[in-house]
């Protein structure tokens, strides 16, 4: 994945996540009530944000490649949120899903929309058999987009994840192949 590779939707474009966001994802990923969910502490500095940029970016080289795509609106440079496909094994044809949305972009069914893009891009272009979520169990807002995007519940994994300073159960969701009907999937 040398070439970062766009996307567009309808509203959007997904893009490669710069330096000159970093005070946007400070504003994301800072956000205290969001991060509750997102499996890590909120981030407090510009550092610490710029430090995801260089995550993002590296995690496109690793022996088990990823890819973080930056969401906006077509007409505007604001970032809105990001999202993308991480832990590739490509001998499994599997990966992870990841997503995180700014909180003024909540309920106007962006995300459904940059999710479809990108697992649309991960069965074409990862040529992905499945794909994988966790998800706190009380983040009923991305368990409901999960499932109507067609993800399947397959069960609890106990005390998973650790942030915030507590052990957290995960619920384990997947999507295979097989199952995915992009063109079922509303797009506002």
């Amino acid at each position: 994945m040398s070439n970062f590779p766009s996307l567009e939707t309808p509203r959007l474009r997904l893009r490669e996540i710069v330096s000159a966001d970093a005070s946007a994802l400070l504003a994301i990923h800072g956000n205290q009530q969001a991060m509750r969910w997102f499996g890590m502490d909120p981030i407090t500095e510009i550092a610490q944000a710029q430090a995801l940029v260089d995550t993002f970016a590296a995690s496109r080289t690793l022996p088990n490649p990823g890819i973080r795509w930056g969401i906006q609106y077509k007409e505007h440079e604001e970032l809105l949120g990001n999202c993308g496909l991480f832990k590739w094994n490509r001998e499994w044809k599997s990966c992870s899903l990841g997503f995180a949305l700014g909180q003024s972009a909540f309920g106007k069914g962006i995300m459904s929309e940059a999710l479809q893009a990108t697992l649309v891009w991960g069965v074409e272009q990862m040529q992905l058999n499945r794909i994988e979520a966790t998800v706190h169990p009380e983040n009923q807002a991305c368990l409901k987009l999960l499932e109507r995007l067609g993800f399947v519940q397959e069960g609890r994994l106990r005390q998973a994840g650790f942030w915030l300073g507590e052990h957290h159960d995960l619920l384990q969701l997947s999507l295979l192949r097989a199952e995915f009907e992009p063109s079922s999937i509303s797009v506002p």
